[in-house]
């Protein structure tokens, strides 16, 4: 199966902003401990009068997050697998995508090319589609030092993709407290470019 027949499709044809609907927004959850925060990314984003759907990596499906309210949040199903041939496609193309939490191991596939789910599919296809991308990382520290992932980073900037400041979901600080994770910065970064000016709607 290739991505262009299971993810986003053709952007082509479809209404969007400026045609009497409201923008979409893919939000691809992964497998990190903040996922079960993902909510406060959906509210924030309704609030800003986004249309939201949620992929999945298969691993964040397996209680990272309250998934059955999210989808009742979202009113749609969550995405983490293939569609079958002649199945209708649940979501239609995306306005923009933001990746959150994302992961080491997701990062470093996107960069790579290396689309074997749905989630790092939909974000190999957007790139190729030019459709606008904020991720907000959550890697651990001794893992943001591998090469590997400093080139992703690098491969992934060069595509136009934006990146929020990293978060290593340790504990910091005497009382062992983690730092808040900065949801809605996601979609500021989406909603501006270099100048502070709107990108996407």
């Amino acid at each position: 199966m290739t991505a262009t027949a299971n993810t986003a499709g053709d952007r082509s044809g479809r209404g969007g902003p400026g045609r009497g609907e409201r923008p979409f927004l893919y939000v691809v959850v992964c497998a990190a401990g903040v996922a079960a925060g993902v909510s406060k990314l959906v509210t924030a984003a309704q609030e800003r009068d986004w249309e939201v759907g949620v992929i999945a990596t298969p691993v964040a499906m397996g209680g990272f997050f309250d998934t059955a309210a999210v989808e009742a949040q979202t009113g749609r199903p969550i995405r983490s697998a293939w569609r079958r041939p002649g199945d209708a496609r649940p979501f239609p193309p995306p306005d923009a995508v933001v990746v959150a939490p994302a992961t080491f191991n997701t990062v470093n596939k996107w960069a790579a090319g290396l689309a074997d789910t749905l989630a790092v599919g939909t974000l190999c296809e957007a790139c190729g589609l030019g459709v606008p991308i904020a991720v907000l990382p959550c890697v651990a520290d001794a893992l943001a030092a591998h090469p590997a992932y400093r080139a992703s980073l690098e491969r992934l900037r060069g595509m136009g993709v934006k990146f929020g400041d990293p978060y290593t979901g340790e504990a910091e600080g005497e009382d062992g407290g983690r730092a808040e994770f900065l949801w809605e910065r996601a979609l500021d970064l989406l909603e501006s470019d270099d100048e502070g000016e709107a990108l996407t709607r």
